[in-house]
Formats: C-alpha cells, structure tokens, sequence
C-alpha cells in the first residue's frame, strides 16, 4: 500500500542531492501579493525520481524553478549536493511542457544546440548527438525538421537535447501533458528507462496520478495554495518495473486509489475557494 508520511523532509539525507529547507515564494504582482509556496521541507536523494502533484498553482513549478537556480525563495534556502544554490544552477536541466523545439534546425540541429553553445567541437558534437539519437530511438529521424515529426518524436527530440549537455538532475514539468494516451505511455517507458540507465535524478510535475504512481519512488502531494507538503507516500513497486503490464498490477491498482484519497481532501479545498 502507499506509505503516507507526514509534511517534511521525510527521507534518509545520507545520499541527499537537493534540499528544500523552509522554503516559502512570494510573488508582488502588479495589482496583488502571490504566496506560491511556503514552509517546504523536502530531500531528494541522488538518483531518486519524486514527483509534485497538487491542485493548479500550488507552486510546484515554482519549485523546479527554485532547483534550477532560477527563482530565490523569499525565505528558506535550496541546497544542492550540500551547496547553496544562489545562480543558475548548471547541474539540471530543464524540460516543460512545450517542446520549444528550434523550427528552422532538423533533429541532429536540435539536439546539438547547447553543445554549440558550450563551444564543443565538431566531432566530439557528432559523436553525442549519435549516441543520443540511438538512446531516445530517433534512427532515421535525423535530419528531420520539428514540423514533419509527431508528437512522441518531438518529445523524444526534446528529451535527448535535454540530456545532451548530460545534467545530473532532469526538472520535467509536465512533458506529456499534451500527448495522447499511448504516446504518453510510450515516452513514460522511455524516461524510466534512461533515467535508470544513467543514474538520473529527476523531479517531475504532473496533474496525472496514474502516471505519479507509475513513475515514481515519492510522490509529494501539495496543498491548494499557498502550496506546502500535506502527504509523501512512498510507491513500494520495484525499480525495474513494466509500464505496460502495471495497469493490471493490483498493487498498482490500489496504490492508485490510496493515492486519489490522499488527494482528495486538496482538490475539494480548491473547489470550495472557487465557490
């Protein structure tokens, strides 16, 4: 069953790779005062994948971008592998819901876009986008422009230009929110299997609760906002799980719901405040 444990860190520190310690947001919009977070307490372990679920702008997204060294929390402090993250943090990389795919660059174009940026020559740009396309299954996709690929290559583009510059750390906020049902399963296989095979760390958004439980070894489940840690319920599956055989796992099936109930109290807050 799925283990819920209270708001927290709620995890052994010993392999710790982020830490969120009292973390609260604020946002002064032109006409309001925004609280998108406050108090967070969460670890992550180094090659561990959590994910955020929680009502619409509750701040999980924030909370990626705080990772990534793109916002500084109001109050709190986010460390990474025991450092401070105060700029731009070089360690993760970031993936969202939008492709941002370059129209005018075919897929080697693409995928080779941040080794350029880092000045990389030539060959050595060959050989990884190579390696890449052969991880996320593009052979014969390559010179292939944005418009004339489906939705899962596109994904799949973005994925391996994603790990091009090879992150330690994949911040993924809702990758496969816009792709249909198999599509999305497919690049859920995908992403479980290279995050194991490469020691991926990954914090991942997602509205989906079946692919929360799926995916995941956490799954932190927010509060309406401002967004703070009401429940961490572990998912007792194996690591080297089957995405396409789960759906008929009763475990999985049971998790699913205890998930649901964990979450329901947050959804029915948010419909009252809409009220």
């Amino acid at each position: 069953m799925v283990s819920a444990q209270p708001a927290g860190f709620g995890h052994d520190t010993r392999h710790e790779l982020i830490r969120f310690e009292n973390v609260s947001k604020t946002f002064e919009l032109s006409d309001r005062t925004v609280r998108a977070v406050e108090n967070v307490n969460l670890s992550v372990a180094r090659g561990e994948f959590v994910v955020l679920v929680g009502p619409s702008g509750c701040g999980k997204s924030t909370l990626l971008n705080m990772a990534a060294g793109l916002f500084h929390p109001t109050s709190g402090e986010v460390y990474y592998n025991g450092s401070l993250v105060d700029g731009y943090n070089l360690k993760t990389g970031y993936m969202t819901q939008n492709d941002h795919l370059l129209p005018w660059r075919d897929v080697v174009g693409n995928i080779s876009t941040p080794l350029e940026i880092r000045g990389l020559a030539r060959g050595t740009r060959e050989a990884r986008v190579e390696q890449l396309i052969d991880l996320v299954g593009l052979q014969g996709f390559e010179r292939s422009y944005p418009s004339q690929l489906s939705g899962g290559m596109r994904k799949r583009t973005a994925l391996a230009r994603l790990l091009a510059y090879d992150p330690e750390t994949l911040l993924l906020d809702e990758p496969f929110a816009a792709l249909d049902a198999q599509l999305r399963l497919n690049m859920q296989i995908e992403l479980l299997r290279i995050s194991r095979s490469l020691n991926k760390t990954i914090l991942f958004v997602t509205h989906d609760l079946d692919e929360a439980v799926a995916l995941s070894d956490r799954s932190v489940v927010f509060s309406p906002r401002p967004g703070h840690i009401r429940h961490i319920a572990d998912t007792p599956l194996p690591r080297d799980r089957n995405l396409t055989t789960l759906r008929h796992d009763p475990l999985y099936t049971r998790m699913t719901a205890e998930l649901w109930d964990l979450i329901m109290p947050t959804l029915q807050e948010t419909r009252g405040e809409a009220s």
